[in-house]
């Protein structure tokens, strides 16, 4: 699988705000899906949000919901992650992740070794996001 290209991410203080982006060109992304997932230090990975591709429906994890904005450009096979009213909490490395769209609704309530992408699926790199109180 082509492994998607993550730009973004950075330090901040709490209240700012900061965007994510995320390519996956080079594929097709019918009926799949393109989302976030973090791993906080000394915390298990867990799901953020996702978006589906065909019809652009959103997930969001309880805690990011009114302060996180996924969004797609279909044109450029690229996902946006607009982050604002940041906490010290959201601190954490952020990936994003490919994956089949009935797979990644599985995933919305992961956590830990339970966010494990299906052979279809693929992660990027990973970009550090920092907030300080």
């Amino acid at each position: 699988q082509v492994q998607p290209v993550q730009s973004g991410g950075g330090s901040v203080q709490a209240g700012g705000s900061l965007r994510l982006s995320c390519s996956a060109s080079g594929r097709t992304l019918f009926n799949y899906a393109m989302g976030w997932f973090r791993q906080a230090p000394a915390k298990e990975q867990e799901f953020v949000t996702a978006i589906t591709w065909t019809n652009g429906s959103t997930y969001y994890h309880d805690s990011v919901k009114g302060r996180f904005t996924i969004s797609r450009d279909t044109a450029k096979n690229t996902v946006h992650l607009q982050m604002a009213n940041l906490r010290a909490e959201d601190t954490a490395t952020y990936y994003c992740a490919v994956e089949r769209d009935a797979a990644m609704r599985g995933l919305i309530s992961c956590s830990g070794y339970g966010c494990s992408l299906s052979p279809f699926g693929s992660w990027s790199l990973g970009t550090q996001v920092t907030v300080s109180s």
